[in-house]
Protein backbone atom coordinates (compact mmCIF):
# COMPACT_ATOMS: atom_id res chain seq x y z
CA UNK A 1 0.00 0.00 0.00
CA UNK A 2 1.52 3.62 -1.00
CA UNK A 3 1.87 5.99 1.35
CA UNK A 4 -0.95 8.41 -0.62
CA UNK A 5 -2.90 5.62 -0.63
CA UNK A 6 -3.32 5.56 2.78
CA UNK A 7 -4.14 8.66 3.06
CA UNK A 8 -7.02 8.89 0.49
CA UNK A 9 -8.47 5.44 1.95
CA UNK A 10 -7.88 6.08 5.79
CA UNK A 11 -6.44 2.49 6.07
CA UNK A 12 -4.17 1.90 8.79
CA UNK A 13 -0.78 1.25 8.11
CA UNK A 14 0.24 -2.61 9.15
CA UNK A 15 3.87 -1.88 8.94
CA UNK A 16 5.12 -1.80 12.98
CA UNK A 17 7.54 0.51 13.56
CA UNK A 18 10.95 -0.58 14.81
CA UNK A 19 14.33 0.91 16.14
CA UNK A 20 17.16 0.02 13.62
CA UNK A 21 21.21 1.87 12.76
CA UNK A 22 21.54 4.45 10.40
CA UNK A 23 25.21 4.87 10.11
CA UNK A 24 26.22 5.77 13.76
CA UNK A 25 22.46 6.67 14.49
CA UNK A 26 19.38 5.12 15.70
CA UNK A 27 16.33 5.88 14.14
CA UNK A 28 12.85 4.63 13.64
CA UNK A 29 12.11 2.37 10.39
CA UNK A 30 9.37 0.01 9.58
CA UNK A 31 9.17 -4.25 9.35
CA UNK A 32 7.22 -4.94 6.10
CA UNK A 33 3.87 -7.10 7.15
CA UNK A 34 3.57 -7.65 3.90
CA UNK A 35 4.66 -7.66 0.16
CA UNK A 36 7.81 -8.88 -1.43
CA UNK A 37 10.06 -7.83 1.49
CA UNK A 38 7.64 -9.17 3.97
CA UNK A 39 9.78 -9.21 7.52
CA UNK A 40 12.59 -6.96 6.08
CA UNK A 41 13.19 -3.92 7.81
CA UNK A 42 12.76 -0.63 5.77
CA UNK A 43 12.95 3.21 5.71
CA UNK A 44 9.12 3.96 4.04
CA UNK A 45 6.02 1.68 3.98
CA UNK A 46 6.21 2.51 0.20
CA UNK A 47 9.31 -0.12 0.12
CA UNK A 48 7.79 -2.88 1.25
CA UNK A 49 5.38 -3.30 -2.06
CA UNK A 50 8.08 -1.81 -4.78
CA UNK A 51 9.64 -4.22 -7.20
CA UNK A 52 13.13 -4.95 -6.46
CA UNK A 53 15.97 -3.64 -8.72
CA UNK A 54 17.71 -5.98 -10.59
CA UNK A 55 21.17 -4.35 -11.10
CA UNK A 56 21.63 -4.11 -7.15
CA UNK A 57 20.61 -7.94 -6.60
CA UNK A 58 23.36 -9.29 -8.82
CA UNK A 59 26.18 -6.83 -7.56
CA UNK A 60 24.98 -7.80 -4.15
CA UNK A 61 24.89 -12.05 -5.40
CA UNK A 62 28.62 -11.31 -6.97
CA UNK A 63 30.15 -9.43 -3.78
CA UNK A 64 28.52 -12.30 -1.77
CA UNK A 65 30.08 -14.95 -3.52
CA UNK A 66 33.62 -12.98 -3.58
CA UNK A 67 33.56 -12.16 0.63
CA UNK A 68 30.37 -14.08 2.08
CA UNK A 69 32.07 -15.42 5.67
CA UNK A 70 33.81 -11.99 5.80
CA UNK A 71 30.78 -9.89 5.85
CA UNK A 72 29.20 -12.28 8.41
CA UNK A 73 31.96 -12.12 10.10
CA UNK A 74 31.87 -8.43 10.04
CA UNK A 75 28.19 -8.29 10.58
CA UNK A 76 28.48 -10.09 13.73
CA UNK A 77 31.77 -8.19 15.00
CA UNK A 78 29.51 -4.81 14.90
CA UNK A 79 26.62 -6.33 15.85
CA UNK A 80 27.92 -7.14 19.35
CA UNK A 81 30.60 -4.08 19.83
CA UNK A 82 29.02 -0.95 17.70
CA UNK A 83 27.00 0.82 20.53
CA UNK A 84 24.47 2.00 17.91
CA UNK A 85 23.66 -1.49 17.50
CA UNK A 86 23.23 -2.58 21.12
CA UNK A 87 21.38 0.44 21.85
CA UNK A 88 18.69 -0.74 19.04
CA UNK A 89 18.77 -4.36 20.25
CA UNK A 90 17.64 -3.19 24.02
CA UNK A 91 15.42 -1.17 22.62
CA UNK A 92 13.31 -3.55 20.48
CA UNK A 93 13.57 -5.89 23.15
CA UNK A 94 11.83 -3.44 25.37
CA UNK A 95 8.91 -3.55 22.72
Amino acid sequence: MLLREFFITKEPLEEKQVWARSGKKVVRKYRCQGGRRHGRVVATPQQCFASPDIKKRVRLKRIKARLGQRIVRKARRTKRINPASRRVQALNKSR
